[in-house]
């Protein structure tokens, strides 16, 4: 896909709404319905010395897809949102067809794939909802940004599932302790520790492998009544579409959307498209969020991420279709085109379907915490995304088109020789300078800090819930191995904490999935999962993909990265940790087996910390 470096560029040079003057048929007909264009298709080729589709990052063969689909040329703003949602990041293309080869149904899971976050059923009334994923490049760019505002798209991705977010985790692998690793770590414990959610696990991992693309694989788990899941559709013709939260500005155009989906080399260039977080705000939208669903002010809800409006409502036109307003959305800079507040990821906003009767109610709330809020358009029953700026119809596109028919590409699959390389020393040394770096504690539910394996949170009662997030050895090569070895190791941490294994997410880090080699890497990996989540009898309810992890041509090693919820029946009965001249045995192992006699060990009250091949116990 050539000319991806030209996305963060294309503001200054034209407009995306323009009008050439309606022919006889449309001043009859106005604005078009299904089949018809829009009056609007002012053409972009200036922006860049190649066609258009190509600078936005689509291929040719997608371009005509575009075209076939639509039955006539899409306009410029039509283009672009094409291209943001049918982006790597936003549209999966090199990977969902391998994604179904995981285990995604059980008898708990309350929401599988294809949600914001998958929520699963603790028994009792409540559940608990949680996903991991990527903010890579951004962070390679601009680190602190980058990290901070992983953190910040992860715990909206589980409020809009209707949950409160309870705790946070992340994965993190870099090519050093150096500056560019402080900085990351800076920025999640500035979000984290601002928002008021601790951060309880994960991983840090160094390896000169890391250095030009770095991984930041954020987590977040959150508790929800059964009966409240939310979900992204939007119902009810009539309805209102409401966007509160931040303002729009031009910070993160084309961030998650194009920067996740391509090569990193010359990134210096790409820092424009790195979001900016403000958590304190994020704070506030957290709350206003769950007030909104708490007194059922909101009909579904949305976090506004990767792709901006543009996703979010594609998302909530599915079925129904939506009309969108985009001069109503509040702006903090003066000047910007339509379709750059279509495809914006200003952070810290958040969409919901309301019904008129409750929009003043939606306001109050929004108003008591001083978060602009704006009604921007309404549900429809016409199956499209209509968007329309001063009256006058930008782009009108039927939604599933561009959720859908996203192309689904069958990767090459070609096997590697195995390469070997020692591990960084850096591995061996203490990580509590890291993990001290953030609250552990607000919020009151922590019993199990890190530095003890899983983590482990109170829910109601005496019972609580064990969370991990794990991913291979450094050194790590072969990604089959890579994927079983993640699934197991992190079950088996929240089994050492006495924890029973629910369900999965995975983040799987990658390099180009358009080189044959790359693509092996991938299936094979996925295939470790599945054999790992078969054997523990549990599924795999949400993640992430992240490709293109490379510089240069050189990608990172296949780094599937996968977390585990699991739940403890009493938290009371957890064993501390052990004197430093206690007895200890170990006990040998591998796999189903010894995830299941690790919480056995553990709710008899010894002390079990995972060991290579087998555990180390401590007999109360």
């Amino acid at each position: 896909m050539g000319g991806r470096e030209a996305r963060t560029r294309l503001a200054p040079a034209a407009k995306f709404c323009s009008r050439p003057g309606p022919s006889s048929n449309e001043a009859e007909r106005g604005t078009t319905g299904p089949s018809g264009a829009p009056r609007y298709t002012g053409p972009l080729t200036a922006v860049a010395a190649q066609p258009l589709h190509r600078a936005l990052g689509l291929t040719d063969w997608e371009s005509g897809r575009i075209r076939e689909l639509l039955g006539r040329d899409p306009n410029a703003f039509e283009l672009a949102v094409f291209s943001v949602l049918w982006s790597e990041h936003c549209g999966y293309k090199h990977s969902a067809l391998l994604l179904r080869r995981l285990p995604s149904a059980g008898a708990r899971v309350l929401q599988g794939p294809g949600e914001n976050a998958g929520v699963v059923d603790l028994g009792g009334g409540l559940a608990v909802a949680f996903k991991v994923e990527s903010h890579n490049h951004p962070t390679a760019v601009e680190p602190f940004q980058g990290a901070a505002t992983g953190v910040g798209g992860i715990i909206r991705d589980v409020v809009a599932m209707g949950a409160r977010p309870v705790a946070l985790l992340d994965g993190l692998r870099f090519g050093a302790p150096d500056w560019h690793f402080r900085r990351a770590v800076a920025g999640i414990a500035h979000y984290g520790n601002c928002v008021g959610i601790p951060t309880v696990g994960g991983e840090t991992v160094f390896d000169e492998a890391y250095a030009a693309n770095p991984l930041v694989n954020a987590m977040c788990v959150g508790l929800l009544p059964t009966e409240r899941v939310l979900r992204a559709r939007a119902t009810g013709p009539g309805n209102l579409v409401v966007l509160f939260g931040a303002s729009t500005g031009r910070d993160g155009i084309g961030g998650a959307s194009v920067l996740a989906s391509q090569d990193l080399e010359g990134s210096g260039e790409k820092r424009p498209s790195v979001q900016i977080g403000d958590p304190f705000r994020g704070k506030a939208l957290v709350e206003v969020s769950l007030e909104l669903v708490e007194r059922e002010l909101v009909l579904g809800l949305q976090d506004c991420g990767a792709a901006g409006l543009a996703s979010s409502l594609a998302e909530m036109a599915r079925g129904v279709g939506v009309d969108v307003h985009l001069d109503r959305v509040p702006l903090r800079e003066p000047g910007l085109e339509p379709w750059e507040v279509m495809i914006s990821e200003s952070q810290e906003r958040m969409v919901a379907v309301v019904a008129p009767e409750r929009l003043g109610e939606v306001r109050a709330v929004c108003g008591r915490w001083e978060l602009p809020c704006a009604a921007i358009g309404e549900v429809a029953g016409h199956g499209e995304l209509r968007a329309y700026a001063g009256g006058e119809l930008c782009g009108a596109i039927p939604a599933r088109l561009l959720t859908d028919e996203c192309p689904r590409y069958e990767v090459g699959q070609t096997p590697r020789p195995a390469r070997t390389w020692a591990p960084d020393p850096a591995n061996a040394e203490p990580k509590a300078w890291v993990y001290e770096q953030y609250d552990q504690l607000v919020g009151s539910r922590t019993v199990r800090r890190p530095g003890l394996g899983a983590a482990v949170l109170r829910v109601d009662g005496v019972r609580g819930i064990a969370v991990s997030l794990d991913g291979p050895p450094p050194g790590a090569d072969e990604p089959f191995r890579a994927g079983y070895d993640a699934t197991m190791k992190a079950a088996l941490e929240v089994a050492c904490a006495g924890g029973e294994p629910l369900a999965l997410t995975d983040c799987l880090n990658f390099g180009n999935p358009e080189r044959a080699e790359i693509g092996w890497e991938l299936a094979r990996a996925i295939d470790g999962i599945a054999q790992a989540a078969g054997e523990l009898g549990i599924p795999v309810v949400s993640g992430n993909v992240s490709l293109y992890n490379e510089t240069g041509g050189r990608p990172i090693p296949p780094t599937p990265v996968v977390g585990c919820v699991g739940l403890v029946p009493d938290v009371t009965k957890l064993a501390r940790a052990p004197e430093p001249g206690a007895s200890r045995r170990r006990v040998e192992g591998e796999g189903a087996g010894l995830v299941r006699t690790a919480t056995a060990l553990a709710r008899g009250g010894a002390f079990v910390a995972r060991v290579a091949g087998g555990l180390e116990v401590v007999d109360r």
